[in-house]
């Protein structure tokens, strides 16, 4: 099992490193701190806004999760504010590249 074959079935999952401990994302085989191997972890499920963009009727914005963790993803209804909170509703794998989808909370 990979994080890339969880995040395909819509699983949020991040790798952490087996030695120092460190959440590593994007998914990789060896930790970026100390070359460590890295293990399957389930991945934070809420975070916070960073900051957002609109595209016509959609908003887009780049969370934070776990202050190691940062993904951009589409909002899926509302009106986002700087620093509010976002739980993951959807993610996956979509033509080769992350996809996320994000409510307001």
């Amino acid at each position: 099992m990979s994080a890339e074959s969880e995040l395909k079935n819509g699983n949020f999952v991040v790798n952490q490193c087996i030695d120092c401990k460190k959440t590593v994302w994007p998914p990789a085989d060896f930790c970026n701190r100390c070359f460590g191997k890295t293990t399957i972890k389930k991945g934070p499920s809420e975070g916070k806004i960073i900051e957002f963009s609109k595209n016509d009727q959609c908003y887009f914005c780049l969370a934070e999760f776990e202050k190691e963790v940062k993904i951009i993803g589409k909002i899926s209804s509302g009106i986002p504010k700087e620093r509010q909170r976002v739980r993951i509703k959807k993610c996956g794998i979509k033509e080769g590249n992350y996809f996320f989808e994000f409510l307001l909370i």
